[in-house]
């Protein structure tokens, strides 16, 4: 218990034989239960952690009969966590990369009420991160971390592909998880359901655990961040609709809505515009007046409709 308050910790874990009692061991006193979730690992994964539990009566191990994906994982951790009246629920990876001795910055946020949910960011403590990082996965992170932004409407925090997290039992019960996704990139994907149903993120600095030999990130670059923009936009939608509409109305939906609808448009006129150019067919002076007019109405209005959203975070 810690300050008041019962504390879970939920491992999503996958074929992690060789790390998963190192991050056990690493579990911190204010801890009160550990969910360790075996995603359907092939290892002996499973073993290491019953072996532990007759060290470690706080630890319990939830197992999946197939794999699943990560963000079911944390789901399952989560429902298991709420279900069984804990405060706060941690979430961190089972390949011992994430420093549990800075749990208590996570819970702090949230019991004394500034936020409903901490994530980590490691680019708020290690400005080396920068250099050290490839650049290629730093573009990827920058990429996924702009796209999150404007899909989530948290313009605030960054490093939104970190795992490290603590959530109150309020907002899980809030969510409804089972429309959530399962797989990788299930960070970026909570973030758009927090926001639409109103509640607060705050970014904690924590450092990095680099293990030689060990894989680092599941983020390969510019690859990933294509791979996961369909679900980003399918959210961003989802997320004006559930947040703007049916929760509460702003007139940020039609700003948004009215933007892209303009800027589409002003582009395709402008892409057939082109191509009656170099065909040889004369573009009237009015058509690219036009033209030019539904660019930047529609670019205005995106605008607008982001400057919106970025006050209704406050």
């Amino acid at each position: 218990m810690y300050r008041g308050k019962r504390i879970a910790l939920v491992i999503p874990a996958y074929n992690e034989e060789k790390l998963i009692r190192p991050t056990l061991e690493g579990v911190q006193g204010v801890i009160d239960k550990v969910y360790v979730v075996d995603d359907g690992s092939t290892d002996n994964m499973a073993i290491v952690v019953k072996e532990y539990m007759e060290i470690d009566n706080r630890v319990e191990l939830v197992q999946h009969g197939v794999n699943k994906g990560v963000g079911q994982g944390v789901i399952t951790g989560y429902k298991k966590s709420s279900s069984e009246n804990y405060d706060i629920t941690v979430v961190v990876g089972g390949d011992n990369q994430m420093p549990l001795e800075q749990v208590q910055d996570f819970l702090d946020p949230l019991i004394d009420g500034e936020a409903d949910y901490a994530k980590g960011n490691r680019f708020l403590i290690e400005k080396s991160i920068f250099e050290d990082m490839p650049r290629i996965r730093l573009v990827g992170n920058s990429i996924i971390s702009l796209l999150t932004k404007v899909a989530s409407g948290y313009y605030k925090i960054f490093d939104m592909v970190d795992g490290y997290t603590a959530i109150t039992k309020r907002a899980i019960d809030l969510v409804n998880w089972d429309k959530a996704w399962k797989g990788y990139g299930y960070p970026m994907d909570f973030l758009v359901r927090l926001n639409a149903y109103g509640l607060r993120v705050k970014d904690i600095p924590r450092r990095t655990i680099y293990l030689e030999g060990e894989r680092q990130s599941q983020i390969k670059g510019v690859s990933y961040a294509l791979k996961v923009s369909p679900m980003l936009i399918k959210g961003f939608f989802w997320r004006l609709v559930k947040k703007y509409i049916f929760r509460d109305f702003h007139p940020v939906v039609f700003f948004y809505f009215l933007g892209l609808t303009l800027f589409s448009v002003g582009m395709l006129m402008g892409l057939l515009l082109i191509y009656y150019r170099l065909t040889g067919i004369i573009v009237s002076g009015p058509k690219s007046i036009l033209c030019a007019l539904l660019i930047i109405m529609g670019f205005q209005s995106i605008l607008f409709a982001m400057l919106f959203d970025m006050h209704q975070e406050k």
